[in-house]
């Protein structure tokens, strides 16, 4: 990407300068910019299907579809708003001097935008009682948002979603959810930080600290079991939750993708990678040949060293561990789906074949 784009840059073109300077930052690495020399046409040097497009520098005449011509102007008010999109672009142009154009893929802005218009706080709710969802940095990731946990919910469940989220205060020493406890909330932290133990022989274990824009507490309610640990606040805060019944609704369903054993031995062929969220002892009893054995309770913290490229079939004895385990990676950005009903289910379906 040219130096000459910045965060700054991008604020002034419409219409991503209402994301403001986080959602702006996170956009950055997605913008790319393409240098064409005078006299040529860049709207037939290559293929712009599918992309935005803004003119950064230089002098460019378009005759645009609708049969009107100008020249435009690199920094001017009129190249703040894009040269192409939605399929269109000008019929014919030519590069009155060098020109620098830059582009954005149309699909990633289109869902950003509907996510931010829906999550920037209405004028008519008093101050003191607004959440700006897109400080929720967890939730409103542009890797997220296009490619995953929040990328596979359809538009409609989007508003419905955040109307759903209660704001409950929170203070320092609060204990949040208790290991052993029965899953009833999502929870979101919109300020404050808090800390994530286990008891282990006995005594505590601190596993992690959560911050602003981190979630918790979606282990149980897609595993449907209890609490496998405490969360208690480490500092004063606000935090959002979901009940249980509208989680499952609005974000288990959408985003919990399931395939049968013969679909995930298709896909490993293919180049997916099975994840055995099993104990180590399980996994080396029957574990399935090429699979990365990732413990469940490891998940969060191992899912550093995957490759968001790849696509993870995750499995468990029954599906009950490997379910959590699927959405934790969903919402991490990673393309993970579920063993349905786990390796029980799939040597069933084996036997019943033979």
């Amino acid at each position: 990407m040219a130096d000459t784009v910045s965060v700054e840059l991008l604020g002034r073109l419409q219409p991503l300068m209402s994301l403001g300077s986080e959602g702006l930052r996170e956009l950055l690495p997605r913008c790319r910019t393409q240098s064409f020399a005078r006299g040529t046409d860049p709207f037939r040097a290559i293929d712009w299907s599918g992309q935005v497009a803004y003119l950064m520098h230089g002098q460019l005449w378009v005759n645009m579809p609708d049969g009107t011509s100008r020249v435009l102007v690199g920094g001017h008010e009129l190249t703040d708003t894009p040269v192409a999109r939605d399929g269109k672009v000008p019929a014919a142009s030519k590069a009155v001097t060098d020109v620098e154009l830059l582009s954005l893929d149309e699909d990633t802005l289109d869902i950003v935008m509907t996510w931010n218009q829906l999550a920037t706080p209405s004028e008519s709710v008093k101050e003191a009682d607004q959440t700006d969802w897109r400080m929720m940095s967890g939730m409103f990731a542009v890797d997220n948002l296009t490619v995953g946990s929040f990328a596979s919910l359809p538009p409609a469940n989007i508003q419905a979603l955040l109307a759903k989220f209660q704001r409950i205060p929170a203070t320092r020493g609060q204990t949040i959810i208790k290991q052993g406890d029965p899953g009833d909330y999502y929870y979101l932290i919109e300020s404050g930080r808090c800390k994530v133990s286990r008891l282990v022989a006995g005594s505590p274990v601190q596993l992690a600290e959560l911050k602003e824009g981190d979630a918790f507490g979606e282990d149980a309610l897609v595993a449907d079991t209890v609490r496998n640990a405490t969360v208690t606040m480490n500092t004063d805060g606000m935090l959002l939750r979901l009940s249980k019944q509208d989680f499952d609704e609005l974000l288990r369903a959408p985003l919990l993708q399931k395939v049968t054993g013969a679909e995930g031995e298709r896909r490993v062929a293919a180049g997916a990678i099975w994840i055995d969220v099993r104990f180590p002892a399980e996994y080396q009893s029957d574990g399935y040949p090429g699979a990365i054995n990732i413990p469940l309770n490891d998940i969060r913290q191992a899912s550093a060293a995957l490759d968001p490229a790849k696509e993870y079939i995750v499995y468990c004895q029954t599906g009950r561990r490997s379910s959590a385990a699927a959405f934790l990676l969903s919402q991490r950005g990673f393309h993970a789906v579920l063993l349905d009903g786990g390796m029980r289910a799939r040597a069933g379906a084996m036997e019943s074949v033979e």
